[in-house]
Formats: C-alpha cells, sequence, structure tokens
C-alpha cells in the first residue's frame, strides 16, 4: 500500500499544501490550507469502484489492468508551521 504525505507550506503569497512536489492552489491563511490539506487526505483514503483502467506503457505497449476501488493509500498531513 502506497503512502502519500500533503505538507503545509508557505507559498505564492500565502500557505498551500503540497504532494510529491505538486502544490495545491494557494490559500490565504495556513488554518485553510491545513483544513483543505486534511479534507483531500481523508478523501483519498474513501474506497471507489474497481474497474479497468488502460495505458501506455514508456515503451509504446498498451496495458489495460483492474483497479481494485479498495486499495487506496495511506495518507498523512506534515505541518511544521
Amino acid at each position: 500500500m502506497s503512502h502519500v504525505i500533503y505538507k503545509i507550506v508557505e507559498h505564492d503569497g500565502g500557505w498551500a499544501y503540497t504532494v510529491d512536489g505538486v502544490f495545491s492552489e494557494p490559500f490565504a491563511t495556513h488554518a485553510a490550507a491545513l483544513a483543505a490539506a486534511r479534507r483531500a487526505a481523508a478523501e483519498q483514503r474513501v474506497p471507489g469502484r474497481t474497474e479497468a483502467i488502460e495505458y501506455e506503457t514508456p515503451d509504446g505497449q498498451w496495458r489495460i489492468e483492474t483497479a481494485a476501488g479498495s486499495d487506496r493509500p495511506e495518507t498523512d498531513v506534515e505541518d511544521r508551521g
């Protein structure tokens, strides 16, 4: 199972959360960014439907796999601010 960490950071004149180097939209306050990160982290843990996914690999091969709706990551919010 994967583990996703939401980090609260200063960004673009305000606050944001980041996951794997990707920033959320900016928030005016630290508290707003923290609340949004907690919401996003909780939503990511919610099981979904099992579905077939189709994707192309770097070598040009197309693959079809089943993505289990119950295969959700563990999430945490890291706040050092």
